[in-house]
C-alpha cells in the first residue's frame, strides 16, 4: 500500500514507519513538521530507502495537505502528529489545540476531497486511521477498564484535544462516509522516546545522578504499551479493521508509577551498577502532585483480540529491558537532544532541553 503517514519522526510515528517500510514492504509518504519532539536522527536508517520518503509540512496548513494528496495519492491515511506531552499541555495549551484539532481537521478534509474523487478499487482499498489516546477516557477508581464504549472524560488540554480530535474523525465517517478507524492506546515506552516522557525521564536522570521525581507517592496507575506491539496493532487495523469501528490496544501490563520506577533503577542496576555500588532508587524522591494527575489507565483490548487476533509480545518485563539497554546503547542518540545541539522551537521555547518531567 501507498501509505500517508503523520507524525513519522515521532516516536511511534517512527518506529511504526520502520515496521511498514521494512517488514510489511508498503510505501511510506512521511509527513512531519519537526516541532519540538520530531527528529529525523529516529529515521537514519531510512534515509536512503526506496519506499520512504520525507515531507517537511505542517497537517495545518491547508495547501500543503491538499499538495500531497494530489501528488502521492495514497492508500491509507495514518495519522499521529500530535501534540502529546500532558504537562506541556498544562504550559502552553494553544499549540495542543492548533494541531490536535485544527491540524486533525485540515486532515480530515483534504482526505475527504480525495476520497471522493476515487473509483473502484482505489476507493474500495481507502482508509482513515486515526491514532489517539486512552487518556480521553478519563480515570478509573482501583477496579474496572476502559473499553471501546467509555464514555468521553478528558481531564488535561491534551486529553481534550485528543477527544475533540476522535469526534472529529467519527463525524466525517458518519457524515461524509469516509472510512474512518479510530485507535485508543495507552502509555507507550520503547526506543527513540523523547526524553521528556516518563521511562526516558527516569532512565536519563539516573544515569546523570540527578534526583528522580516521582508525582506524590507513585500511586498512579498505567497500562503500559511497548511501541513495537503498538505499531503492530495500528498496522493490523488498518489492514483488517471494520470501517466505523474504535479498537483499544493496551499492554496487559499495569504498574503503579513507583514500581515502575523501581523496576527501571533494578534494570539499571544489573546493565550499568553506579561506581559507589548503591541503587539508583536511592535517587527517588517525591515532588507535588501535578494538576488533575489521573489516578488510574487501564485498556480493555478483547475487542482487538478477538476480531483481528492481535495481542501483545512483550510481558511485564522483557519490553522494559528492551528500552534500558537501547538507551544505553544509544547514548548519541539522545546526547543530541540534550546537549544543545537539539534545539525546542515550539511553545516559544528556544532552550536546550532539560529533563525535568515528572513521573
Amino acid at each position: 500500500m501507498k501509505i500517508l503517514l503523520t507524525g513519522g519522526a515521532g516516536f511511534i510515528g517512527s518506529n511504526l514507519v520502520r515496521l511498514l517500510v521494512t517488514q510489511h514492504g508498503h510505501e511510506v509518504l512521511n509527513v512531519d513538521a519537526l516541532t519540538y519532539a520530531g527528529n529525523r536522527h529516529s529515521l537514519v536508517d531510512l534515509e536512503n530507502h526506496p519506499r520512504h520518503r520525507f515531507s517537511h509540512a505542517n497537517i495545518c496548513d491547508v495547501t500543503a495537505m491538499q499538495k500531497l494528496f494530489a501528488e502521492f495519492a495514497p492508500d491509507w491515511v495514518m495519522h499521529l502528529a500530535a501534540e502529546s506531552h500532558v504537562d506541556r499541555s498544562i504550559d502552553g495549551p494553544g499549540a495542543f489545540i492548533q494541531t490536535n484539532i485544527t491540524g486533525t481537521y485540515t486532515l480530515l478534509q483534504a482526505a475527504r476531497a480525495h476520497y471522493e474523487k476515487l473509483t473502484g478499487p482505489a476507493r474500495d482499498r481507502f482508509r482513515f486511521l486515526h491514532v489517539s489516546t486512552d487518556e480521553v477516557y478519563g480515570s478509573l477508581g482501583a477496579d474496572g477498564l476502559f473499553t471501546e464504549e467509555t464514555p468521553y472524560d478528558p481531564h488535561s488540554p491534551y486529553s481534550a484535544s485528543k477527544a475533540a480530535s476522535d469526534h472529529l474523525a467519527r463525524a466525517w465517517a458518519d457524515t461524509y462516509k469516509l472510512p474512518v478507524l479510530v485507535t485508543n492506546c495507552s502509555n507507550n515506552y520503547g526506543p527513540y522516546q523523547f526524553p521528556e516522557k516518563l521511562i526516558p525521564v527516569v532512565i536519563l536522570k539516573a544515569l546523570r545522578s540527578d534526583p528522580i521525581p516521582v508525582y506524590g507517592q507513585g500511586h498512579n496507575v498505567r497500562d503500559w504499551l511497548y511501541v513495537g506491539d503498538h505499531a503492530e496493532a495500528l498496522h493490523t487495523v488498518i489492514a483488517s479493521g471494520r470501517v466505523g469501528q474504535t479498537y483499544n490496544i493496551g499492554g496487559n501490563n499495569e504498574r503503579k508509577n513507583i514500581d515502575l520506577v523501581r523496576l527501571l533503577c533494578g534494570l539499571l542496576d544489573e546493565l550499568r551498577p553506579r561506581a559507589d555500588g548503591l541503587s539508583y532508587s536511592r535517587q527517588i524522591t517525591f515532588v507535588t502532585d501535578r494538576p488533575g494527575h489521573d489516578l488510574r489507565y487501564a485498556i480493555d483490548a478483547t475487542k482487538i483480540k478477538t476480531e483481528l487476533g492481535w495481542t501483545p509480545k512483550q510481558d511485564h518485563t522483557s519490553g522494559f529491558q528492551k528500552t534500558v539497554a537501547w538507551y544505553l546503547e544509544n547514548e548519541s542518540w539522545w546526547r543530541t537532544i540534550l546537549d544543545g545541539s537539539y534545539r525546542l522551537d515550539r511553545l516559544g521555547a528556544s532552550a536546550t532541553v532539560q529533563i525535568k518531567s515528572k513521573v
